[in-house]
Parts: C-alpha cells; structure tokens; sequence
C-alpha cells in the first residue's frame, strides 16, 4: 500500500488512528501533566518564524526623546537608563512582564509550583494562577496537598514578596490573579480567597485580582480537559464530561468551555465589581476572530486588564489539531486590536526572550506573559531561575527599549517596528 502513497501524505498519522482511533486526536495520554504542550506554531510548522518574528525593530536616525534624557540626566543617556517598572491591571511590576496562567497539572504544581510563585513574588512581578487548581487538587483544607493546592501558591507568593522586600525589593511590586473558569466557578474559587485570611496580605495591599475567563490559546473554544485513571474519573461522576477515549484504564475529563455574548460578558464583569469591589478585574479571551469585539466590550464594562493568549500561547493539553490550526496568531490579534486597544492588554504567545518581547510592546500591549518559559526556568533551578531568567529579559528589554531611542516601554510605539508585509510603511 505504502507504494500507492504520495510522499508527503502523513501515511504514519493515518496508520496511527488507524491503530488507536480518538486517542490519536490527542498527545500520548502518558505524557499528560508531565510535558509541557502547545509550543508547535499555528501553521504547524517549527522551521520557518512566525508573523512576530518576522518583524522587525526599526531605530529611527533622529531621536528627540533621547535628547529630552539627557538633558534631564545631564549626561549622555545609556540602556541603564531605561526604566522597566509598569502598571499591569492595577498592580505595579517591576518589569512589563507577568507570570501566565498555570493550572493544575503536574507539571505547573507540587514544589515547582511553588518555587516559582516564590521567585514572581520577590522579583515583583505578577502572577496568574490558572484554572482547575481548585476542583483538580483542592483548596489547601481539610488535608488536602498544601503543596499542589490553591492555598499553597497564594502563601508561596506572599513568602517570595516579603523575601524582596527584605533584599531591598518587591516594595509595592507584585500582585496575584486568580483565574476562574466555570468549573471554578462551581466550586466557588473567588468567594473562598476573597474571605480567607491567607490572601489578607494580598487584598490590604491592593495585591489580588480576578480573573474571568473566557478562553484560552492552547485551545480556543474548548474547557479545559484533563488525563483521568479511571479510579479518579468514578471519584468524580457526572459533575465532568467522561469519554473513555485512551483505553488503558485513562479516561478524558473535559469541562465546559462557557457561553458568552456581549451582554454575558458585560454582566460578568459587572458583577465581579459588584462582589469583590476590593479586588482588581482582569479578563482572558481567546485568539478569536472577534477578539477586538471582546475586548473593547471587557474594557468598557470597567475591567483593570484584558489579557489575549495567541495561538502560539499556552502550555495546557488540548487535541493536537488545535495549537496547529485553530485561533489567530499573536501578531494577527495585535494588529486587530491595534485600532481601539483596551487600556491595559496583557497578551502572550512563545514570549521568552527580550525581541519578541519588545514587539509586542510597540504594538499596543502593556505587558507580556511568560508561560512555557517562566516553568522551564523555575525547573531549571528552584531557588534562582527565574530569578536569573528575568534579570537575562530585562537587560535584553533595555537595550532594545533604548537602541530604538526611548526610556520607558509605555514610550514604545507602532512606528518602532517594520513588517515585510508592509514595505513602504
């Protein structure tokens, strides 16, 4: 048969649902919550860049803002000079960078979970914690693993901050998001950090933020799905969808992505104010084709961020059609919001060195999240990776920020970057 096959038609995939049915729609049920997914590029392509990369930063000949330095400093104006600290959805980072959402698999909990909630907490830079940490491994009560647990990162962070503070930083830096989608919701996540004592800290200091969301990159349009063995997947019984797809004793739990319209997401957010009127009003939405729409609406509705995760984004696990075909790129949905920007967007999308970085910057979002790379980094090293990860990000940002002839991030502008695209531009 093999003779009769065109040499590029993916004969070994055919072969493969073939041999297993549904479960080839899917990574290796094996690899779940123990491999970091999403990184494969929209068009399902891993040699050629993506539309963001192949962009490029364009330093004007004549900069005025650079004279504007260095008549303010008295002294010729160097990449030191680039001050990084931002606003990010109501808190004040030290970098315009924040941790992106991380959920409840193994790969984002247990002592690495933590290690990295305590290097975002001393270094001042926001964190989001994801969704399904909660129904997945508990609050952090009543015996449950303090370490996987919500509870624990909360604590973590709050650990990390008062650490900066007694090295000299984190002062007023810093903040948690914690993420609710409808499974959370049910198992009512924001009324049980918006009373507990533990997130006291967080709330006094204008710390904590909610986030509503709406979608994700890593697979737009879907809930989330966890890897179940069936002795769990009973545990659970009907609150999930159940698909019994991998065979082996591994069960898919899928949960419901949400309903939203412009009015749904109006009330949503509304209501967020009305109930938590102490905590900050962040909002996800998808990589979708009306992602403009959506954020104009989460913004006019009085939300302190919108947050959009490309195509390119997430480390969660979804079917394997999904991080190679569905939702716009990054660069797609900067340049649809380009025209009527929230105030404060938030986007990520493969963010983990200082170029990529600075391009989304200039075209209108506030800051950039680090997902995949902000984990490899912790798990690298649980005392200082991130640590050391993040200061290697904020020398690339100040050189770059300070070659295209400016001093602040919030400086940096549509005309600081060059598309192939658009040659006369």
């Amino acid at each position: 048969m093999s003779d009769l096959v065109a040499p590029d038609f993916p004969e070994e995939e055919v072969r493969l649902r073939a041999r297993t049915g549904p479960a080839a729609a899917f990574p290796p049920a094996g690899e779940y919550g123990r491999v970091l997914f999403g990184a494969g590029r929209p068009d399902g392509t891993a040699d050629r860049p993506d539309a963001l990369d192949a962009l490029r930063l364009v330093p004007p000949v004549f900069m005025p803002q650079r004279l504007a330095r260095l008549i303010d400093l008295g002294r010729e104006p160097d990449y030191r000079d680039v001050e990084l600290a931002t606003d990010i959805g109501g808190f004040r980072s030290a970098l315009p960078v924040y941790v992106s959402a991380l959920g409840s698999t193994r790969a984002a909990g247990g002592d690495l979970g933590l290690a990295l909630s305590r290097q975002a907490g001393a270094l001042g830079v926001p964190m989001v914690i994801g969704e399904n940490v909660v129904p997945v491994n508990g609050y952090g009560r009543l015996g449950e693993d303090a370490d996987r647990a919500l509870l624990g990162r909360l604590r973590a962070y709050t650990d990390g901050l008062a650490d900066g503070l007694a090295d000299g930083g984190a002062d007023g830096l810093g903040g948690v998001a914690v993420q609710q989608s409808t499974e959370d919701a049910d198992a009512e996540v924001w009324n049980l950090v918006y009373s507990d004592p533990a997130a006291l800290p967080l709330l006094e200091s204008g710390r904590l933020a909610f986030e509503l969301k709406v979608g994700q990159g890593a697979k737009p349009g879907l809930g989330g799905m966890t890897v179940l063995d069936a002795e769990a997947a009973a545990r659970i019984g009907d609150r999930y969808g159940l698909d019994p797809v991998f065979g082996e004793g591994r069960v898919l739990r899928s949960g419901t992505p949400g309903t939203f319209t412009a009015e749904i997401l109006r009330q949503q957010v509304r209501l967020m104010r009305n109930n938590f009127p102490r905590a900050r009003v962040w909002v996800k939405l998808h990589p979708g084709r009306d992602v403009a729409q959506a954020a104009r609406v989460a913004a006019e509705a009085g939300a302190d961020a919108v947050t959009v995760d490309g195509a390119e984004g997430g480390t969660g696990w979804a079917p394997g059609a999904f991080p190679r075909h569905v939702g716009l790129p990054l660069a797609e949905c900067l340049r649809r919001l380009a025209d009527d920007p929230p105030p404060c967007l938030l986007v990520s999308g493969r963010i983990w060195e200082g170029s990529r970085a600075v391009k989304s910057l200039a075209l209108g979002a506030r800051a950039v999240g680090l997902g995949r790379a902000a984990l490899l980094a912790a798990a690298e090293d649980r005392d200082a990776g991130l640590t050391r990860f993040t200061r290697c990000l904020a020398l690339e940002l100040r050189l770059l920020i300070s070659a295209l002839g400016k001093y602040t991030p919030q400086a940096l502008d549509r005309d600081d970057v060059w598309s192939p695209a658009e040659p006369g531009r």
